[in-house]
């Protein structure tokens, strides 16, 4: 069975895509996110999905997505913010390299900014950051082989400490 080379798993914002794609070029692998997986297979953005049909019938969606991606990918995998909220989910990371990127509220208040569209961060953003953190940190620990976070690095920097944090499993 083909599993990724690389699982990101964090919260909106820490850079998962921009790292994923460093990272899935320095190991000369593809690259693949799941919520672009979505939004393509729904033919609308994220936001409008939450809007137009529910978070529910998103996070459906969501698992679907993972499932097909960590089954087929053999790259770097980018996961959306919420994916570890569902214990498939978390099954299916099982024993994966999974890399949590990890970052403080206001780090993400800087990246995300207030009026991005985010479905889940519209009332109070910095509180709803807080929470949304406090029930998922957890989450992404548990799935996590390593923890970095990205506070005070650049990207490149984000991607040779996630190359370092899992040797020698991904050279």
């Amino acid at each position: 069975m083909s599993a990724p080379r690389v699982v990101l798993v964090g919260p909106m914002g820490v850079g998962k895509t921009t790292v994923g794609r460093l990272l899935a070029e320095r190991l000369d692998v593809g690259f693949r996110d799941t919520d672009t997986d979505i939004e393509q297979r729904a033919a609308q953005p994220i936001s409008e999905i939450f809007v137009n049909h529910g978070e529910d019938h998103f996070r459906a969606l969501e698992r679907e997505a993972v499932r097909l991606a960590v089954t087929e990918h053999t790259g770097v995998l980018a996961l959306g913010g919420g994916a570890v909220i569902s214990e498939e989910n978390r099954e299916l990371l099982s024993g994966l390299p999974v890399v949590f990127l990890d970052m403080e509220v206001g780090e993400a208040v800087k990246r995300v900014g207030l009026d991005a569209p985010r479905p889940l961060l519209t009332i109070n953003p910095r509180k709803q950051w807080r929470d949304l953190m406090g029930q998922r940190r957890p989450l992404y620990q548990q799935v996590a082989r390593a923890t970095v976070t990205t506070g005070g690095l650049d990207p490149e920097q984000v991607a040779q400490a996630v190359l370092d944090a899992l040797e020698p499993s991904t050279t």
